[in-house]
């Protein structure tokens, strides 16, 4: 029986003298083999992406994290060195990607970057310099250092009674669920339908959903797919946008997608 097929994400990066659109190896490894779907790389083509071609084909979206920042053009402000870096060619793809999945409901999950892009696809703003601004080290992680030192499990975000998020990660009554938040920007005006599911103590947004969104929209600031496969809410998290894209395909087809 066929996976659902769901789309990831590019970075636009330079290496090795040419220009490369790639995607860090624990959202495809989270992908395959925790959601068991099949990820399929969508290149950042800008205004030369169809958008409705692809989803036409893929059961899901998968928004990814980046060391590069929304371009403030796209809220309404100025660029300032604290805004950098920026990939435009990006930004073309997946904000118009975003919108047009949330609108045809197909499942959408939007990590770091990916929450940001998401307030910003409905109409929000983004704080830059955030952690200079606000002074929130348990946000931060080191430049340099093994990656399951950077990416450890570091602080706690309380979620929103009967929200989204909290039935995915089966908490209730405002429970803390310990996660690693690694960004230097975060959210700052919340865009049109842009739901608050959790929030850092120091008031940080953390999980997002989309009111009255026909299908699973979920928007998270920390990095799930680092520890998909051992920590229990970043598994089921995963474990969420796969079922949702199972029944997405099966509602396409008639025919039950199941996973292995």
């Amino acid at each position: 029986m066929s996976k659902p097929m769901v789309a990831v994400t590019a970075d636009c990066r330079e290496f090795e003298i040419y220009h490369w659109h790639c995607v860090p190896q624990p959202y495809i490894d989270a992908l395959a083999d925790v959601a068991e779907i099949m990820p399929v790389i969508v290149p950042a083509l800008g205004d030369r992406a169809d958008i409705e071609t692809v989803l036409d084909r893929v059961d899901g979206v998968l928004v990814t994290g980046a060391k590069s920042n929304v371009h403030p053009k796209n809220y309404g402000e100025e660029p300032t060195p604290a805004h950098e870096p920026f990939d435009p060619a990006r930004d073309a793809t997946t904000l118009p990607l975003i919108r047009a999945a949330i609108e045809r409901g197909v499942p959408l999950l939007a990590i770091c970057r990916g929450i940001q892009e998401l307030n910003v696809a409905m109409g929000g703003s983004i704080t830059a310099a955030f952690q200079e601004a606000r002074n929130v080290p348990e946000h931060s992680y080191p430049d340099d250092g093994k990656n399951d030192v950077r990416f450890a499990i570091s602080h706690g975000v309380k979620v929103a009674d009967n929200s989204c998020i909290a039935d995915v990660l089966e908490v209730d009554n405002k429970q803390e669920v310990r996660v690693n938040s690694l960004h230097r920007q975060a959210l700052n005006r919340l865009g049109e339908r842009v739901v608050v599911e959790a929030v850092a103590d120091d008031g940080t947004v953390e999980a997002v959903s989309i009111a009255d969104a026909p299908g699973f929209v979920i928007g998270v600031q920390w990095h799930p797919e680092y520890w998909a496969q051992t920590d229990t809410p970043s598994n089921r998290i995963f474990k969420a946008f796969g079922a949702a894209t199972r029944q997405y395909a099966a509602g396409k087809t008639g025919v039950a997608v199941a996973a292995e």
